[in-house]
């Protein structure tokens, strides 16, 4: 059971509830780029990750992405499930390599029908959700390469647990929808700032303070909005 609540939501439910869920949970490996599910495809799993990152992705019909949102040991991939649709026009991809649980989509619907704490559990983490993916919008529409690097990496760190990242400037890019020229301008300014190390895919953030300064508002918006509906869940 203690294994099971690495994954913040499940650490949620109450011993009775986790016990039930458990009978059908299975743990697996999430390595770096496997793809949990491809847009419009029908979903058969969701997945509670517990040290991998997925990311929700956007691609276009010429290969071009963007990241809509990103989850980690915070929450569940897949909540189409759940909210009455069997897919979703995005991507979710490996974006930090661990492992994490994933649920059959027969359970997950049980589970929610049930109503009651786990039905409302998942309802305000989709809102928290929702939340992220317009605030990632409006960011990658207004805000600087340079803020939408810091929310990005305030946004991993927070859902890994650790201020390590893997991850080479070509995949940040894909991942934010920019040229890697910029992505190589941004990180550059950070690392001769302090504010972060960088060596061939390699992020140790060394002040997380700065970062959080140097950040634009978006950060904090979704923080704020998680804090209000997951007061376990989001960094204070």
């Amino acid at each position: 059971m203690d294994v099971l609540r690495q994954n913040l939501l499940l650490a949620a439910l109450s011993a009775a509830q986790l016990k039930r869920l458990s009978r059908h949970l299975e743990l697996i490996e999430m390595p770096l780029g496997d793809v949990l599910y491809e847009s419009g495809r029908h979903l058969s799993y969701v997945y509670f990750p517990t040290t991998s990152l997925i990311s929700l992705l956007y691609v276009l019909e010429s290969g071009a992405s963007s990241q809509i949102a990103v989850v980690g040991n915070d929450g569940v991939v897949g909540v189409a499930l759940f909210m009455g649709g069997e897919t979703t026009p995005s991507r979710a991809v490996v974006q930090s390599a661990g492992e994490g649980y994933r649920l059959a989509a027969k359970a997950i619907k049980s589970e929610f029908t049930r109503g009651g704490p786990i039905q409302g559990l998942m309802l305000r983490y989709t809102q928290s959700l929702i939340t992220q993916m317009a605030q990632t919008a409006v960011c990658n529409r207004h805000h600087s390469v340079d803020q939408q690097l810091c929310r990005w990496l305030l946004h991993s760190m927070d859902r890994l647990g650790v201020p390590d990242i893997t991850m080479t400037q070509e995949l940040i890019a894909s991942m934010l929808g920019v040229r890697r020229e910029g992505v190589t301008e941004a990180a550059g300014k950070l690392q001769k700032q302090g504010v972060i190390r960088y060596r061939r895919g390699q992020i140790h953030v060394l002040d997380r303070r700065k970062l959080e300064r140097l950040s634009c508002e978006c950060y904090e918006v979704v923080r704020s909005e998680t804090a209000r509906l997951l007061p376990w869940v989001a960094p204070h």
